[in-house]
């Protein structure tokens, strides 16, 4: 079996128990370590601490906002993500704040997400049976969220270069050329899940690498070149919006459901909030690291959503990337972006894996078959997400749908929940009460609209009208 280091010890800087609920031993609490870890010199800092908590919220997410301003209005789009923003901040602050008190309680040094969950329901006696159910259901939530990631960004490879191939005979240095302001595919046009299948070997092969240590300087270039390409974008973006502005203010009602899986998937960076905090030489500064961070990423997806939105109207893609136009600098910027998505399979690919593989690897014995094991097993997760994403190869759709499934749960339905269980022996006041139920709620509406809302519109266009079935068959007869 491979001798593999956490993914994070290589990219964000954590260790593999910080990421999935796995036995933790009795160490000093916070409050015998005074919230600070002395003597080490192992932990990140602030610096350190807030660049990990960008590059965990800012990905393929981002460049889907435009559309989903478009689906809520280029007003009720970017007041919508602010609110978001501001709930999904303070969700974040309550999970440590949770983490916090329950690690104090169980006298350990820091807590998982699962973790938290399966000690906060301990903490209610009625609910102490449910507590290996809590940390179960945090796991299945976590492996839905990464292999979610993973299914987005086959999609978003595949879109990506199929339009720089098809179109590259037809591409110039003239970014002028094109008015409409996007990629004019010419000539033989294959299908996208084709390009997702030419990806598979390739996603295979990097999620073998034996230690992803390997991958780090790759990574960090990878982050370089995604900024250049955001960098471009947003200069496209604000150097392209036609005066004046005929968009709707206010969105369709049914389409808002689309909106907040897509947003929700965006702001679903949750899951690194504990590891980070874990992981400072001084975590009595992540509260600042929080804000700081999340608040430029709430400014980034509020700007780019609504500029993209404006710049590019009606015509706007799953991927801002898909609209721009067809001159070699922005086609360069799809193959830039393209290798930052690609090289990050293997993080997000990580968390599923290790909770996942491990079990099935120890039932085998031997050096070689646990190895063998363990290929076969991350092989055939690789296939499981490419053969989702080519039964839904919509990027908007694959976003929303596992940003309403996944993401709702993780990033507000159960932080609330655990704040309550954490606490509910000291007492609440009433409105902190109403105000986690409120968002909980929120949360459980926009995972049952969302879910509902993607998978008809899923099936809205996989399925033509019965007129245009009828159409083809007398075309083709």
């Amino acid at each position: 079996m491979f001798s593999q280091k956490m993914i994070v010890e290589n990219y964000f800087g954590w260790s593999s128990n910080q990421l999935h609920p796995s036995p933790v031993p009795p160490g000093p609490s916070r409050s015998q370590r005074q919230y600070e870890r002395i003597g080490e010199t192992t932990g990140t800092s602030f610096f350190q601490t807030l660049i990990h908590l960008l590059k965990g919220n800012i990905g393929t997410g981002l460049l889907g906002l435009p559309l989903a301003v478009k689906h809520a209005g280029l007003v009720l789009g970017p007041i919508s993500l602010l609110c978001m923003g501001i709930v999904a901040i303070h969700c974040m602050r309550l999970l440590v704040k949770c983490s916090h008190h329950l690690s104090e309680r169980v006298n350990r040094p820091f807590l998982s997400y699962g973790e938290a969950v399966y000690i906060g329901l301990e903490n209610v006696p009625w609910l102490r049976r449910l507590a290996p159910w809590g940390r179960w259901t945090v796991n299945l939530f976590l492996i839905i969220t990464q292999l979610g990631f993973c299914c987005v960004y086959f999609v978003f490879l595949s879109d990506n270069i199929k339009q720089v191939v098809e179109a590259a005979n037809a591409t110039t240095w003239d970014c002028q050329v094109n008015q409409n302001n996007q990629t004019a595919l010419g000539g033989t046009s294959f299908d996208s899940r084709i390009y997702m299948l030419f990806f598979l070997p390739a996603f295979i092969l990097l999620v073998f690498t034996p230690n992803l240590k390997y991958l780090a300087p790759l990574s960090l270039l990878a982050n370089l070149l995604m900024s250049c390409s955001l960098v471009l974008i947003y200069y496209y973006s604000f150097t392209n919006i036609e005066l004046p502005i005929n968009l709707p203010m206010v969105g369709k009602a049914k389409d808002y459901p689309l909106f907040f899986g897509m947003a929700i998937f965006a702001f679903e960076g949750i899951g690194v909030v504990l590891p980070l905090e874990n992981n400072m030489q001084k975590p009595e500064g992540f509260s600042m690291v929080l804000y700081t961070g999340m608040g430029v990423v709430t400014f980034l997806y509020i700007s780019l959503g609504t500029v993209g939105y404006m710049c590019f109207g009606d015509t706007i893609a799953g991927s801002i990337t898909l609209n721009l136009p067809n001159c070699w600098m922005y086609q360069i910027v799809k193959l830039l972006y393209s290798f930052g998505i690609f090289i990050t399979f293997a993080l997000q690919f990580y968390v599923p894996a290790e909770i996942m593989v491990p079990p099935v690897v120890d039932r085998v014995s031997g050096r070689r078959r646990k190895i063998a094991v363990d290929l076969l097993m991350r092989a055939a997760l690789v296939i499981f997400t490419c053969c989702l994403a080519v039964l839904i190869p919509e990027l908007d759709l694959v976003i929303s749908l596992v940003g309403s499934v996944s993401s709702s749960f993780l990033a507000l339905i159960f932080p609330p929940l655990l704040d309550m269980l954490t606490f509910q022996a000291e007492g609440l006041s009433p409105l902190a009460i109403i105000r986690n139920v409120v968002i909980s709620g929120v949360g459980l509406i926009g995972f049952v609209t969302g879910t509902y809302s993607a998978v008809l519109e899923i099936v809205t266009r996989n399925n033509p009208p019965h007129n245009q079935n009828l159409s083809a068959s007398f075309m083709l007869q």
